[in-house]
């Protein structure tokens, strides 16, 4: 393949030629590490509550470098708005749910995977709101999700006292996604990235209050810097993922920057939190871990793949 046509394949300027892969590399080692690393704070005695209001904070970061990239140009129409309400709602409250109920009961390599699985929420909406049909891939996915939870639960291998309560954190944070995955693709094609972007930092903040109150004894935490600093710098880590994230969908094509997006980062997460917790899964876990990224690779493939016949 001529480099000219490898250029107009991935859908970016010769100029620009593997921006997207640089900016999907980017999101993909950053949200790796942040899964693997988002519990470290409460160890060290700062809740997993006060770590969902240092990551809301951290979210305006990048929202307003995003902004600034943009001329300052912030859409305030009522339909902008109540998007970028939804859709940050949705994610702020799958986070919320993620720091104060997942993370503080359960494994992160089983934790994440699982949350990958959020693209059969979202092609399930899209299935009966908007009428599209569900390809081959996309029920194969959906067919593997729904074998590989099972083999992720598995209490006896997670190392913890709480059973199987993570795996309902677990998948309320996947609804959550899911649906927050069915609105931004709405929101898409009628506002900008900017725009939502600032709206999902806005009602993170919003949030806020209801971690706070659902902290024991917020006062009392390490708001040192092994504690409220270091959540922040970790929430810094997702928050800068998410802004280039954006720029891999800007300079090259959904296709090829979905797939990766989707089923790297939690397998960098699951490496990383076998490695720091020295476990090695049994089979069936390791099985479910497989299933789920093949999954998640399913559904993102599918996904893209029908709204390129679409736009076609």
């Amino acid at each position: 393949m001529s480099e000219a046509k490898l250029h107009e394949y991935v859908g970016v300027e010769t100029g620009r030629f593997r921006s997207w892969l640089f900016y999907s590399l980017l999101t993909i080692v950053l949200w790796g590490i942040w899964g693997a690393t988002i519990s470290v704070p409460e160890g060290n005695g700062f809740p997993a509550e006060l770590g969902f209001i240092m990551w809301s904070i951290s979210m305006l970061v990048p929202s307003l470098l995003s902004l600034r990239r943009a001329g300052w140009k912030l859409d305030i129409s009522p339909g902008a708005i109540l998007y970028g309400a939804i859709i940050g709602f949705s994610g702020g409250v799958g986070q919320l749910i993620l720091y104060s109920g997942a993370i503080a009961n359960g494994p992160a390599y089983l934790i994440f995977p699982i949350i990958a699985l959020s693209p059969v929420i979202t092609i399930l909406l899209s299935l009966f709101f908007l009428g599209e049909r569900v390809g081959k891939m996309g029920g194969a996915g959906i067919l593997l999700a729904m074998i590989a939870i099972p083999f992720l639960n598995s209490s006896e291998n997670t190392g913890v006292s709480d059973g199987s309560i993570w795996l309902l954190y677990a998948i309320l944070v996947f609804l959550a996604w899911g649906v927050q995955g069915y609105y931004l693709k709405l929101a898409n094609t009628r506002v900008s990235a900017e725009t939502i972007f600032f709206y999902m930092a806005i009602t993170s903040i919003f949030l806020s209050p209801v971690a706070w109150l659902m902290a024991e004894e917020p006062l009392q935490a390490n708001w040192g810097a092994d504690g409220a600093l270091l959540a922040f710098g970790i929430g810094l880590l997702n928050a800068f993922g998410a802004l280039f994230l954006v720029y891999a969908f800007r300079y090259g094509k959904a296709i090829l920057v979905s797939p990766m997006v989707n089923c790297l980062p939690p397998i960098v997460t699951s490496l990383l939190s076998l490695m720091i917790l020295q476990v090695v899964p049994s089979t069936p876990v390791a099985l479910g871990m497989v299933l789920a990224i093949v999954s998640a690779l399913l559904l993102a493939l599918s996904e893209e793949s029908e709204s390129s016949m679409e736009q076609a």
